[in-house]
């Protein structure tokens, strides 16, 4: 898990169906508007980026847990309540690109 630490954006051009794509932060993306993303940080720190009324970034602070039944969900969890709980459902991290599914907090 340790290769998920660090800042994602959404690379929503490459999105397929229920399947987000996200790459580094450092990655050249093509212009947008404000990509929407999160970071994974040690110990269980998060922090989620939704784009702001200035078409800049938003950071809303919580933390993270990979749910003991499945090595491959991650629960996230919001402080302060900003949006319900919710699970990334990791399919792949492969050269720097990070393909998950968003799920509602405990559905399969």
């Amino acid at each position: 898990m340790k290769q998920l630490e660090g800042t994602w954006l959404s690379s929503r051009e490459e999105d397929s169906g229920d399947t987000l794509v996200y790459r580094p932060n450092t990655y050249h993306f093509p212009s947008s508007r404000g990509r929407p993303g999160f970071a994974f940080k040690s110990y269980g720190r998060f922090e989620q980026f939704n784009i702001a009324p200035t078409d800049g970034l938003a950071g809303y602070p919580g933390t993270w847990v990979i749910d003991g039944s499945k090595l491959n969900k991650i629960r996230i969890h919001l402080n302060e309540g900003q949006e319900p709980d919710y699970d990334l459902e990791v399919f792949s991290l492969k050269n720097k690109v990070l393909k998950l599914r968003k799920l509602p907090a405990g559905k399969p």
